[in-house]
């Protein structure tokens, strides 16, 4: 995929659909990408910051990527300025590391491995994120056997 690169004045979206200060991609873009909508992007904002990202529908057909108030602090940046931007495709098609201890985890275990292989990028994502959250290492992979066993349902609240 050739870098998508672009300028414009910096927006946020309407309480009703989330207030996220956003970069636009029209439809016509994103089209053109490897696997579209579901595509794992590297954003450069003005040559100062990159990160993973995914692609959010925007209620018309077109698409956005939030930029997180945090990332607009560093870059000193506020809703009316300008700012420049470069898209490419992620290299890793999760958008995130693997912890170390999930990844001995499925090396180890051949069950986990292919439940895990059959997991939606999303849901691994989503699997990823919850073990980060944990900071005994002995709860992660209680943690993790627990989410791929089916005790942890991403999305669910704990009764």
């Amino acid at each position: 995929m050739k870098p998508i690169k672009g300028k414009q004045i910096l927006e946020q979206l309407g309480q009703h659909k989330g207030s996220y200060y956003y970069i636009d991609v029209a439809a016509t873009v994103v089209e053109k990408m490897p696997k579209q909508k579901a595509t794992r992007l590297v954003c450069n904002i003005d040559g100062k910051l990159s990160y993973s990202c995914g692609l959010n529908h925007k209620g018309d057909g077109n698409f956005f990527i939030i930029i997180s108030g945090k990332n607009l602090k560093t870059l000193g940046k506020k809703t009316g300025d300008i700012i420049t931007y470069t898209l490419t495709e992620d290299p890793n098609p999760l958008g995130v590391a693997m912890p170390e201890v999930l990844e001995t985890l499925l090396a180890q275990d051949d069950d986990c491995r292919k439940i895990f292989d059959s997991y939606t990028d999303g849901k691994k994502r989503s699997l990823i994120h919850i073990v980060n959250g944990v900071k005994d290492i002995d709860k992660k992979v209680q943690t993790a056997l627990n989410f791929l066993s089916g005790k942890i349902v991403p999305g669910r609240r704990k009764e």
